[in-house]
């Protein structure tokens, strides 16, 4: 029940990020998919912690001194 609260909660402020905040930001990932749908797709995938932790880490290679790539969630 926790996690399924935890999961609620973690979807709902990456859907407010992708809808409101994303679009006025420049495109600067470097990965697809973005970091943001990658960290959704992960805690779909794997529940909210482990989800939440590898977007975390995600976003930590998305740098200008990383190329980026094709990186989906496996």
């Amino acid at each position: 029940m926790i996690k399924r609260l935890f999961r609620r909660i973690f979807l709902l402020l990456i859907g407010i990020y992708q809808r409101f905040i994303s679009p006025m930001l420049p495109g600067s990932c470097r990965f697809y998919p973005t970091c943001s749908s990658y960290t959704r797709q992960a805690i779909e995938k794997y529940g909210p912690f482990k989800g939440v932790w590898m977007g975390i880490k995600r976003i930590s290679r998305c740098h200008p001194f990383n190329p980026g790539g094709i990186d989906p969630v496996e």
